[in-house]
């Protein structure tokens, strides 16, 4: 989803590796979570509130049984913070909570040296179809067909930073409702918040894509500390 420049947010580009969050309850996070996807990797991009536009990013491997952080960095969310993911609506700049695959990556720029997860590279003809209208709803596009408005979808190359290194979120994605949103992904951060998507800074985002492997099951849950959109309720 295409991302807008608001009020700048001062974070920090440090990749904090091996920083755990908070564990406060006694248990790694992903272990008092409901549902982890059934692989061996997760991220979690939790923010602290639903109205949030900030939080932290952390990845996950489970060894020997055992949840174990192995990078963290800050987040960026929506503009308009988080909402319920089956309850969301196109064009509110809001950020969808829940538990997702993860399809593929892509970016304007080469793979990170030892990336092995499936990495489509952005051409110049590369769209994401945002058009309800459109077959391709929600879908990547090259060309663009004539049934996908060009208004209604992005394209892909203009998006230089963000679109650097991206991993594309499963929302909405295997069977897409209209009117619900299209184009929800994890990139490198913009000026600002994002229109719906995660972002972080683009060192982690490269460290993301060269430690994610297909026969991990990747998952991204998104979700608020507490609350009806608390991250454990995924």
């Amino acid at each position: 989803m295409r991302p807008r420049a608001v009020v700048p947010l001062v974070c920090a580009c440090l990749v904090l590796l091996g920083a755990a969050p908070d564990t406060a309850a006694g248990a790694p996070l992903p272990a008092r979570m409901a549902d982890t996807g059934g692989g061996t990797q997760l991220i979690t991009a939790v923010a602290a509130r639903a109205g949030s536009t900030t939080g932290t990013l952390t990845w996950w491997d489970l060894r020997s049984g055992r949840w174990v952080p192995t990078g963290s960095a800050p987040a960026r969310f929506g503009a308009k913070g988080l909402v319920e993911g089956a309850a969301r609506r196109q064009g509110t700049s809001t950020t969808p909570t829940g538990l997702y695959g993860l399809p593929y990556a892509f970016g304007i720029e080469a793979a990170p040296r030892g990336t092995s997860y499936p990495y489509r590279p952005v051409h110049r003809d590369s769209w994401w179809c945002q058009d309800n209208d459109s077959p391709s709803y929600n879908r990547w596009t090259e060309p663009r067909p004539a049934h996908c408005r060009a208004a209604e979808s992005e394209h892909l190359a203009d998006y230089r930073t963000q679109y650097a290194h991206a991993l594309v979120v499963g929302f909405n994605y295997r069977e897409p409702v209209r009117g619900r949103g299209a184009g929800i992904f994890l990139h490198v951060d913009g000026r600002g918040a994002t229109a719906g998507c995660v972002s972080v800074p683009s060192a982690a985002m490269r460290r993301i894509l060269a430690w994610v492997r297909p026969q991990g099951s990747p998952h991204l849950a998104i979700g608020t500390a507490g609350g009806p959109t608390a991250v454990t309720r995924y």
